[in-house]
């Protein structure tokens, strides 16, 4: 797929992955509008990279998908729907019978699953009316091996998986130009997981394999564990399973 040219909505692009994946679409020629719900960083993306193009919306709230597809529509469209925005609610110290509990998995759901069938559903007939589009939706190292501690966000993330493959599938049927890709992060390096001590990968690491994977029309595009925790599930999936889940975990579900 080529890149060039190409105008491209990152959600979750005020920091961490976004910001980066816009980063580097931006070095390789491509147009890049961000969208994200901290004001703050949106401002501070904008003043590091000017030729962003920033929108305030919540991915995971209807009323803002919607403003966000109709500024989107103003601006001229997009060839290229990256669904990178995603949240993690970590379990409380009660266990995962309680309220808390329910309502992180609520929450995780609305963003990483159903947010990204709402924007892809607002923006098909957009992109259907590209020469060249896609749409890239970010799962996890986690829909391939869950992860007990954080068992709602690897549900979450394995929904999404399968949605996103029976979407490449229904649009294949149908003939259709836009490509669906699926990028598998391992454990990046962000904001959001500053405090673990788990083996991590830089976002700049992430993006670039992710680009790389874009251009070939590599669909699912594995980075860094990502590929051996897949290849290992394989032929050792209680192996794998304990590679995920190691024994020290215990002490943080008591």
């Amino acid at each position: 797929m080529n890149l060039k040219g190409k105008t491209i909505l990152i959600t979750g692009g005020g920091s961490g992955i976004g910001l980066e994946a816009a980063k580097q679409f931006l070095q390789i020629g491509a147009k890049v509008i961000i969208t994200g719900r901290n004001k703050d960083k949106l401002a501070a993306a904008k003043i590091a990279y000017p030729s962003l193009t920033i929108i305030q919306s919540d991915v995971g709230n209807e009323a803002d998908a919607q403003f966000l597809f109709d500024k989107v529509k103003e601006l001229g469209g997009i060839d290229i729907l990256y669904n990178n925005a995603g949240v993690g609610i970590l379990p409380t110290n009660l266990g995962v019978a309680n309220d808390k509990h329910l309502n992180g998995a609520v929450y995780e759901m609305e963003v990483n699953y159903f947010g990204v069938i709402r924007l892809n559903n607002l923006f098909m007939e957009m992109l259907k009316s590209r020469e060249e589009a896609a749409i890239i939706n970010t799962t996890s190292i986690l829909s391939i091996v869950p992860s007990m501690i954080e068992a709602t966000y690897s549900a979450s993330k394995s929904a999404l998986a399968f949605y996103t493959k029976s979407l490449r599938g229904h649009l294949h049927i149908l003939n259709s130009n836009v490509k669906v890709f699926e990028l598998l992060p391992p454990l990046v390096d962000t904001e959001m997981v500053a405090d673990r001590d788990d083996k991590k990968i830089s976002s700049e690491k992430l993006v670039k394999g992710l680009i790389k994977g874009l251009e070939k029309n590599q669909y699912t595009i594995r980075v860094g564990d990502s590929k051996l925790i897949y290849v290992l599930n394989r032929f050792f999936p209680k192996l794998t399973f304990g590679l995920i889940n190691p024994k020290k975990i215990n002490s943080i579900l008591r």
